[in-house]
């Protein structure tokens, strides 16, 4: 969020109650009180180098894995062990923002989210989404969009 306000990128922040156990987006949607539709998840892959990627999908889509390759040039990709997640990009599970990682990747946001004006994305904790203009998320991520999930 600081560097949302550094850049002067309005956004609203939504607060929910987290628990120990992990919640998956539809929840996350539902304790925020808004569309499922509108809520993407960040996921981290990484190929046989140990290059990163980064990949923000609707959270009641599946990432197909081949596409998010192709969007990327590599030939195969595999999620990055979630052991790894807070060490390469500054964040844990359930609280991984696509905005304010520790360094820079490759980001691709899916062509769904061109459907909408504006889009909710975690905040960078656990228990707190962003709503955030899609043009500006494509802009500060300096994401490329393209189809990457199943329908």
């Amino acid at each position: 969020m600081r560097i949302l306000d550094r850049n002067r990128i309005n956004y609203k922040v939504n607060t929910y109650p987290i628990t120990e156990a992990h919640m998956d987006g539809n929840r996350v949607a539902q304790l925020v009180g808004v569309n499922v539709n509108e809520v993407f998840k960040t996921l981290v892959l990484e190929n046989a180098q140990h290059d990163h990627f980064v990949f923000i999908i609707p959270v009641n889509a599946t990432l197909n894995m081949k596409l998010a390759a192709k969007a990327v040039n590599e030939k195969k990709l595999h999620l990055m062990p979630l052991e790894d997640l807070k060490q390469v990009t500054g964040y844990v599970r359930g609280g991984c923002s696509p905005i304010g990682m520790k360094k820079h990747f490759p980001t691709v946001i899916d062509s769904q989210s061109e459907t909408l004006e504006t889009v909710y994305v975690s905040g960078g904790e656990r228990g707190m989404q962003i709503q955030i203009k899609t043009a500006d998320l494509i802009e500060q991520t300096m994401a490329q969009v393209s189809s990457i999930v199943d329908i």
